[in-house]
């Protein structure tokens, strides 16, 4: 598959210096992910406990992992949050809470970032950015769980220039806290802009993109 390879290749290139690929594997094979590793991906984005377990039993290159979809409560085990590096998804402090309690016993501490529903979409998972700094400053206060900024989705649009307002008052938010100095934030990650988006969030000041299609192509 040498057109993940021309793919991969390419973004990394045309990607601002401070701006972090990662690579969205929902649904990919491990050989889709090994080419894409092996053609310059540092960060892995999963899904799925079961798929990100395969990534780490198969892969022959190292590579950080992130989850970076809903992490639901009965999937909070020890062994579970030892398959990855970061969690981009906790969006209440009850989830926050039950990762630092697994946490405890190795006496690990897992960066995380905070998702932000910036559409407000009632269907959706995330704290609304209104929300948002009470939420911070309850997980700060946690030993194992260290903020390293937020996340978004933002709402599916049918126009790319329709994500923008999202992605800004994101940004804005984002700013906010990190001038704050909330002891324990480090608000160094703004992760928004997927496929159809990356290139607005990047505009409006993303450090971090997951990109899926982009990279692998069409499932």
């Amino acid at each position: 598959m040498p057109e993940i390879t021309e793919r991969v290749r390419s973004l990394i290139s045309q990607l601002p210096d401070h701006v972090e690929l990662v690579a969205a594997a929902k649904g990919r094979t491990t050989r889709e992910v090994q080419e894409a590793i092996d053609a310059g991906v540092e960060t892995v984005g999963e899904n799925f406990i079961k798929e990100a377990r395969a990534a780490r039993e198969t892969l022959d290159s190292p590579f950080k992992c992130h989850f970076i979809g809903r992490l639901r409560a009965h999937d909070v085990r020890t062994s579970n949050l030892a398959l990855f590096d970061m969690v981009q998804s906790v969006d209440s402090v009850e989830l926050a809470v039950r990762i630092d309690e697994k946490l405890a016993t190795p006496g690990r501490t897992m960066p995380v970032l905070i998702e932000v529903n910036s559409g407000r979409e009632p269907q959706k998972l995330g704290v609304w950015p209104e929300d948002a700094e009470e939420l911070v400053r309850q997980v700060a206060t946690l030993s194992h769980v260290r903020i390293a900024g937020l996340m978004t989705m933002g709402p599916l649009m049918a126009a790319r220039e329709a994500y923008r307002p999202c992605f800004a008052e994101t940004y804005k938010l984002f700013i906010r806290l990190r001038d704050l100095g909330i002891p324990g934030v480090s608000m160094d990650i703004l992760s928004m802009g997927t496929s159809d988006s990356y290139e607005i969030a990047i505009e409006e000041g993303s450090t971090m993109v997951r990109l899926g299609t982009t990279l692998f192509g069409p499932r």
